[in-house]
């Protein structure tokens, strides 16, 4: 059986033209197209309902269709990953049952998109850092050092929980002047959790096109500064996922 999978919701001007060659979610070979109800349209794509969603491909597949529509600056409301209706019509009858609050959602969004900000520290620099700034958990790591390793069980966990908690601050430090940095040239902000240990801080941004070079241009800064202790990734234009939510706020719906 043929279901019809939703990437999200875009202006009915909106051509495929971009898209339409990009693999599809569950079947590369699938082609993408618009469903359009008078002043929207939904990107969808046909799947096959056998075939099981969630594979890493499926994940880049939906992300790239969204993205690059954000790149040619058309404004872009994603669905949830996984969004997958009986056909065409069926979209068609979303699009219509929602229409008020999806034509709300775009307009909030037109012009914006959103940037991803990946702070990950270098571990040596930030170690470095955290012995010279905190002389107590560089005083404990050289005391281990003179222990056999049953003797300073204790002691380890103790300094684990130390550097946890300097790293932490630095990761709030960090996250403070990125904002100082970046957020005055963004419409929005949204933080999420670090990935990783060696992870900073995560941040994302809503962008007005006309402020995007600024934008830009303050992050390579950030990363010249940075340079040696912190690594940068920006990576956008976007669909603006995490800004979604408050763009369907008022509407009352969430997609």
């Amino acid at each position: 059986m043929v279901s019809c999978y939703v990437y999200g919701v875009v202006p009915g001007e909106q051509t495929s033209t971009e898209v339409e060659d990009l693999p599809a979610v569950a079947n590369a070979q699938e082609k993408i197209s618009l469903i359009r109800h008078r002043k929207l349209a939904a990107v969808v794509s046909d799947m096959s309902t056998e075939r099981p969603l969630g594979t890493p491909e499926d994940l880049r597949a939906h992300a790239r269709v969204l993205d690059t529509l954000a790149a040619t600056d058309t404004p872009v409301l994603p669905l949830r990953f996984g969004t997958v209706v009986k056909d065409a019509q069926s979209a068609g009858r979303m699009l219509a049952d929602g229409y008020d609050h999806f034509m709300a959602a775009l307009e909030r969004l037109q012009g914006y998109a959103q940037f991803t900000l990946n702070a990950q520290y270098i571990q040596d620099a930030v170690l470095r850092e955290v012995l010279d700034e905190r002389p107590e958990i560089n005083q404990l790591r050289e005391e281990i050092k003179s222990l056999p390793e049953e003797a300073s069980y204790y002691q380890r966990i103790q300094l684990g929980q130390l550097v946890t908690e300097a790293v932490s601050s630095k990761r709030d430090m960090a996250s403070a002047e990125i904002q100082q940095y970046l957020a005055p040239l963004a419409a929005s902000t949204a933080t999420s959790p670090p990935t990783a240990d060696e992870a900073a801080v995560d941040l994302s941004f809503l962008v007005k096109h006309t402020q995007r070079a600024a934008f830009e241009q303050a992050a390579e800064d950030l990363a010249r500064r940075w340079h040696g202790r912190i690594r940068l990734r920006l990576l956008g234009p976007l669909a603006p996922y995490d800004f979604v939510a408050d763009a369907m706020a008022d509407t009352g719906e969430v997609p």
